[in-house]
């Protein structure tokens, strides 16, 4: 009997911390499978840019007009949203 307080904690702290950030970890891991030219990403130092090539383990990512860079696939964090072409002034 008790052990059942501590189980009980364990199964808490599983479903609170581990499980997800499992699945957070399994998200960005499908993101990072799935890249392709023309993604506008986010790299793990703040770097914004569109996806040129991709190899196995490295990307090739242009940050501006003629600059390109080559960085790890695991550096990419997030997709970018495209930007709306549409403004509106008010």
């Amino acid at each position: 009997m008790q052990l059942v307080p501590l189980v009980f904690f364990f199964v808490v702290i599983y479903f609170l911390l581990i499980r997800p950030a499992r699945r957070r970890q399994k998200q960005v891991q499908r993101m990072i499978e799935a890249l392709k030219p023309g993604d506008r990403v986010v790299t793990s130092g703040g770097i914004i840019g569109t996806i040129l090539a991709v190899d196995r383990n490295m990307i090739q990512l242009r940050i501006a007009d003629k600059v390109k860079v080559d960085i790890t696939r695991s550096s990419v964090v997030s997709l970018q949203e495209p930007e709306s072409s549409s403004t509106s002034d008010s």
